[in-house]
């Protein structure tokens, strides 16, 4: 039996397996966060994902932003203090966002905030870091 789910076809048994070995919850504690995180780790190594892997990952992306949401309230940030925060949070270093930017130099620019983040490179920081994009402008 499939499902279809915006136009991808899911596969029932498949999606119901990965289901029952990662089991997602509505997460409470730090613990059920750290393994969500874990969870979604392993999902992003692995290219290209599965119509039910993507699934997987797209429902565990959001269990863990509400989750840090009302766990760690941001209020007003900037959009170079939320890239920093997210940095330190994954242990990335600016090298690791040179993709993004294109060199050196202007990674360090952002990052420090003497430079701005276009639309283009919100949208490219969100699907990074599996953010709002909104949260880099």
């Amino acid at each position: 039996m499939t499902a279809t789910a915006n136009s991808v076809t899911l596969d029932n048994k498949k999606y119901a397996r990965l289901l029952a070995r990662t089991l997602p919850v509505v997460i409470e504690t730090e613990e059920e966060n750290e393994r969500m995180l874990a969870e979604v780790d392993k999902l992003m190594g692995k290219n290209p994902l599965t119509p039910e892997e993507s699934k997987l990952f797209d429902l565990m992306v959001r269990l863990i932003e509400d989750f840090e949401e009302e766990a760690y309230p941001m209020g007003d940030v900037s959009p170079h203090q939320m890239l920093k925060y997210l940095m330190e949070a994954r242990g990335l270093s600016q090298a690791d966002l040179l993709p993004i930017f294109g060199g050196r130099g202007r990674v360090s620019e952002v990052v420090n905030g003497k430079r701005g983040i276009s639309k283009d490179q919100a949208k490219k920081l969100g699907e990074f870091f599996h953010v709002s994009p909104e949260l880099f402008i």
